[in-house]
């Protein structure tokens, strides 16, 4: 590959970490795995597109919105024996996981060289070092002298994270956490991350990667994108994130057969009520973090180095 001169320098590094209730989905008793690998070497034209969308919810995804699922209560006939459902409903607190992953190069009238792996697992994570999604790429681009080359790239990762709340009970392996008197509260959590280049010249890597699917809330949620280039043209890389979490309020158990619900909640007819069952949200729960964060990084001409690391931990359990 021609070699292209150095001038200008760029360097931003971002580290983001976040303290907040995210519990992850658990897997389905089926699961998938996609694995693929590309490598391309040419004088000419390259072009290469990927696009990954998966929704992954703890209940029933073809009725959503709304979240919210309730369940029918069951009381036995005396006569028969048999469970007949009644009008009462329980409240079942749904979460649901949505990520987002779109990426695509043309590089014409040049010399090109690349590599990729990518993966995407639908299991269990059992750490955040574990992926559900991972995408590690490598870009080289030097355009013809004889001819108008140039390459364009764009990437993009998305997660978008939502819940009723959840009985911290259920969730937990670890005895000591508790969640937020006893809950874990409602959230609605959106994170972005990409970067774009558009030159006559790069050299580029790219990492990509998540995990959001655990069969217990121990495993935080995690999110991670990195890029790395040199070159002549045009550079960003971007993180915008909206995060909304909630609160808890005291809970009470049931006294003399009444369940006094915690504060966000109101109850509805109580058989065999636990921690949650016949609990229904209210108009709204306790929302107490309202958070809007965003950062670009820009750089135009000859660029020497172009660095950005980000970084989401999302769980009541950090590491």
């Amino acid at each position: 590959m021609k070699k292209f001169a150095i001038a200008v320098i760029a360097l931003a590094v971002l580290l983001v970490g976040t303290a907040m209730a995210v519990d992850p989905i658990p897997a389905t008793s089926e699961t998938q795995g996609i694995s693929t690998s590309t490598a391309v070497t040419v004088i000419g034209t390259m072009t290469n597109t990927e696009t990954v969308v998966m929704t992954i919810s703890n209940q029933d995804l073809r009725n959503n919105p709304p979240l919210t699922q309730y369940w029918p209560d069951y009381v036995q006939n005396a006569t028969t024996g048999a469970l007949v459902a009644t009008n009462n409903k329980t409240f079942a607190p749904e979460r649901q996981a949505v990520v987002s992953y779109s990426e695509s190069i043309l590089a014409d009238n040049g010399y090109s060289e690349f590599n990729e792996a990518q993966t995407m697992d639908t299991a269990n994570r059992a750490e955040m070092n574990q992926k559900n999604f991972k995408s590690s790429e490598q870009f080289d681009y030097i355009a013809s002298e004889t001819a108008y080359g140039r390459a364009t790239t764009s990437e993009s990762l998305l997660l978008d994270l939502a819940s009723q709340g959840n009985d911290a009970s259920s969730r937990f392996i670890c005895p000591f956490a508790t969640g937020d008197q006893g809950m874990i509260p409602a959230y609605c959590n959106v994170y972005e991350m990409g970067s774009s280049f558009t030159g006559t010249a790069v050299s580029m890597i790219n990492q990509a990667s998540t995990n959001f699917i655990a069969k217990a809330a121990d495993v935080p949620t995690n999110m991670d994108y990195s890029v790395s280039l040199a070159g002549q043209g045009s550079a960003a890389a971007w993180i915008n994130a909206h995060v909304m979490e909630g609160r808890t309020g005291a809970v009470y158990e049931d006294v003399n057969g009444t369940t006094i619900a915690p504060s966000g909640y109101v109850d509805t007819v109580v058989v065999n009520s636990d921690l949650l069952k016949n609990k229904v949200p209210t108009v709204g729960f306790m929302q107490s973090v309202d958070l809007v964060y965003k950062e670009k990084t820009t750089a135009s001409g000859t660029i020497a180095a172009f660095s950005k690391s980000m970084t989401v931990q999302d769980a009541l359990r950090r590491l």
